[in-house]
């Protein structure tokens, strides 16, 4: 009996993973044959069959993913904007929503340089540094500063900052004003950041994020904005009046987070932005001008 070849495995593999309700059971068991062949999803269409150590290889692969454990830990490899980083267990896997809050940021940092002057931009709670690694690659010349917390997620942080010229600082972001970055107190022109802003009490219902993403990076106290308080506090003490905060949010806080720089007192132009399905993601706002900068 012939072994069989690799279309009948991809659909055996995504059957398989349909019944494990996986929720993209396809795309997932194309990428985990383009991983183990080391090629191109694309690619998979006129690959040669391959030989006994793939299906081995592939079956181990698709029986963990079936498990729920997520894809990007399989493959160590996360797709953001224009780069590939680097994910594993330890570190919140970025997702599709937060490129817009890199756009953001990017097009921010964009027009400073067309002022004449290099950015300086800081990506708080940068996780695996997929804001800062983006801003950091798509302008040219920018100064980019990334604050993580914990142990295992810096690590990756390294990693992926490697060769790109950003300043890492293991960091509390609630101190980091008044320790790592307390050199750059109203000299920031961007701060970005995807903060935690999970309920306490939320039911997370996806496997893949409930038991493989960090803690931290989840949970933000009652309401989800206990990390969206600090991030309004401190990034007031790092932007020079007119710069730019960005952050990401849950999609039923469209109203509640950019309260939250309403209240601070230190804000002017608050706005909140859909995503790309017509959801509340992202807030922004400006560093309102000083009193005694306006006389």
């Amino acid at each position: 009996m012939s072994a069989p070849s690799l279309r009948e495995q991809l659909r055996s593999a995504t059957d398989r993973l349909a019944r494990a309700e996986v929720p993209s059971p396809r795309h997932d068991a194309e990428a985990l044959a383009a991983h183990v062949l080391g090629v191109e999803r694309g690619a998979l269409v006129t690959h040669p069959e391959p030989g006994e150590k793939f299906t081995a290889r592939y079956d181990d692969l698709v029986r963990r993913r079936a498990e729920r454990i997520p894809l990007q830990h399989l493959t160590g490899q996360a797709h953001f904007r224009h780069v590939t980083l680097q994910v594993g267990p330890g570190v919140f896997i970025p997702r599709p929503e937060t490129e817009l809050t890199a756009g953001v940021a990017v097009d921010e940092a964009r027009a400073v340089v067309a002022a004449g002057r290099v950015p300086v931009v800081v990506d708080l709670f940068s996780g695996s540094g997929a804001i800062a690694v983006s801003v950091a690659t798509e302008v040219r010349p920018c100064m980019v500063h990334a604050v993580e917390r914990e142990d295992d997620a810096v690590a990756w942080l390294r990693r992926n900052a490697a060769g790109n010229s950003i300043i890492v600082h293991r960091d509390d972001v609630a101190l980091v004003a008044q320790r790592s970055l307390s050199m750059l107190l109203g000299q920031v022109d961007v701060v970005a950041a995807n903060p935690p802003y999970v309920p306490a009490a939320a039911d997370i219902r996806d496997p893949e994020v409930a038991e493989h993403d960090p803690a931290a990076a989840l949970w933000s106290g009652d309401d989800g904005l206990d990390a969206m308080r600090v991030l309004a506090d401190v990034a007031a003490r790092l932007l020079r009046p007119g710069g730019l905060v960005v952050a990401e949010h849950a999609d039923v806080q469209g109203e509640a987070a950019p309260e939250v720089f309403r209240r601070h007192g230190a804000w002017a132009d608050v706005a909140d932005h859909l995503d790309l399905a017509g959801r509340p993601r992202y807030v922004t706002a400006r560093r309102a001008t000083p009193v005694h900068a306006e006389k």
